[in-house]
């Protein structure tokens, strides 16, 4: 294998999106996503059996897409990534078992990887856009933020050493912005939805609690992460409150109230983080990032606090297998071992674990 240019696809269904990438190094060659979330719109949320049942119909032509866009053959791979945690038990273990198949039959080392390491290295690939940054500084802060992860973690190498400072203790930022959407009657996803309307409203106009952040909670929970009262908090002021759904303007000012409170939440802890621990870089990583407010203060604050912001294109900021591919290509070059077959779904696995089921464990790997 070729150990400084490794050819790796990756395979990414830790959720709802069906995700294969191919990556020569750390330049990307293809990124194809198949999503499945039309089929979860009419039930408000990701349904587990739907997502796995979506994978299964999509993974043989996301492959064969993604094959095709690289141009490259199956044989020409160098090795096979693939996401074993944290993610939905049932939807990974569709991936785990196309991955071990496809490695095996084509003879090729497997590596079982971190879905949140993942979406650090998706910072690192070349993908030719104007945006891409360079080679990632170490240690960085990272804010990872989906509809299923709100995490704050200490890079100080991305194959060998992640450290989690934080995560959130019971909604997600993306879970909140879905069932905020619901009671404001506006369409899943949530937090594409409370975006547009709260173009218009007042950011200001509702005092909305931050979660986890008084004095009394930063002892303990200083870098972790609460929006289930803020949730309770939006659906009781609409109850109190229903003529502001009554026109745009009331429902704008809620969605952006909201919205204010989620980023501050967010973008304070993040920065504290970099403060507290001497780091002058911030990557922001995690579908939520596309939201405009949440980049635009995180932008403006972290300039103000002397802190470089970095955020992958949009299109690698979602789960994909791109960023899976990418974390292995750098555990190749670090010369990692491949994992073993000995490895299953993690549902919880823990982003200290960068590789799991490695034969000859290192530093950042998880023996088999």
């Amino acid at each position: 294998m070729n150990r400084r240019e490794p050819l790796v696809l990756g395979i990414e269904t830790s959720c709802d999106e069906t995700g294969i990438g191919i990556v020569r190094g750390r330049t990307l060659l293809s990124n194809t996503i198949a999503s499945s979330m039309e089929e979860h719109a009419r039930y408000g949320g990701v349904v587990p059996e739907v997502a796995a049942r979506a994978h299964l119909e999509a993974l043989q032509p996301a492959i064969e897409a993604a094959l095709a866009e690289a141009g490259v053959s199956l044989d020409e791979l160098d090795a096979v990534a693939v996401t074993s945690g944290p993610g939905l038990a049932g939807a990974l273990m569709v991936g785990i078992g196309a991955a071990k198949g496809l490695a095996v039959s084509l003879g090729k080392p497997l590596y079982a990887v971190n879905h949140l390491v993942g979406h650090i290295a998706a910072d690192i690939l070349d993908s030719g856009a104007a945006q891409d940054a360079g080679p990632l500084e170490y240690p960085t802060v990272a804010l990872l933020v989906s509809g299923g992860h709100t995490s704050l973690l200490l890079v100080r190498d991305l194959t060998s050493d992640v450290e989690l400072l934080g995560e959130t203790v019971d909604d997600a930022a993306g879970e909140a912005f879905d069932k905020v959407a619901r009671v404001l009657g506006l369409p899943y996803p949530g937090g594409p939805e409370i975006d547009r309307a709260a173009a218009s409203g007042n950011p200001a106009a509702i005092p909305f609690p931050r979660g986890l952040s008084r004095a009394s909670d930063m002892a303990t929970h200083r870098y972790d992460f609460s929006f289930s009262g803020l949730k309770t908090a939006v659906a009781r002021f609409v109850e109190a409150n229903p003529e502001m759904l009554a026109d745009d303007a009331g429902r704008a000012d809620i969605a952006a109230s909201f919205r204010e409170a989620v980023v501050d939440v967010l973008v304070t802890k993040a920065l504290n983080a970099c403060r507290d621990h001497g780091v002058p870089r911030l990557l922001l990583g995690g579908g939520v990032i596309a939201n405009r407010r949440l980049r635009e203060v995180a932008l403006e604050r972290a300039a103000a606090a002397g802190v470089a912001v970095r955020i992958p294109p949009f299109s690698l900021c979602t789960d994909n297998g791109a960023m899976i591919a990418a974390l292995a290509a750098e555990l190749i070059a670090s010369g990692a071992e491949p994992s073993t077959l000995a490895f299953g779904a993690d549902s919880t696995l823990p982003v200290t674990e960068i590789q799991v089921a490695v034969s000859d464990a290192g530093p950042g790997g998880a023996r088999s």
